[in-house]
């Protein structure tokens, strides 16, 4: 199994209602894989880190839902990730190392969970993200 999908976001306005999801089949069960959320940002993003809530659900039914916490920017403000324009890709580690031992569909969703300080209610709607995306790699040896 090797994935890599993108997911746009409209008007580059997320809601943190908004689950964005993945549904990958799978067949091998052995290999090892390493799991990544891509994020796609433009300036208008405002903060230097970004929560997301994780969910992976397995054939069977079992989930695993992770709250994840990436920065986005360095000390200084600047941008992480790559690109010449002012969208920056940012590759973000999810699940290392793992064997997908279950035949069938695998669905993942992500949705942002980013609060500024004091903020209950979440950011409504995020600005500046343009793309969320999955992929998964077979790990080389």
């Amino acid at each position: 199994m090797i994935f890599d999908d993108y997911k746009s976001i409209e008007n580059h306005q997320w809601s943190s209602e908004k689950n964005i999801s993945f549904i990958v089949f799978n067949s091998d069960t052995i290999s090892t894989r390493n799991v990544f959320i891509n994020i796609r940002n433009n300036k208008k993003y405002e903060f230097n880190s970004l929560f997301l809530i994780a969910k992976m659900e397995f054939p069977s039914g079992y989930k695993i839902v992770d709250t994840l916490e990436y920065e986005m920017t360095d000390p200084f403000g600047n941008w992480l990730g790559s690109g010449f324009t002012d969208i920056k890709e940012n590759k973000l580690f999810y699940k290392e190392n793992v064997i997908f031992s279950e035949k069938g569909d695998y669905k993942f969703s992500v949705q942002h969970a980013t609060r500024s300080i004091n903020d209950v209610e979440g950011i409504i709607p995020l600005q500046g993200i343009t793309d969320v995306g999955l992929r998964i790699e077979k790990v080389k040896k």
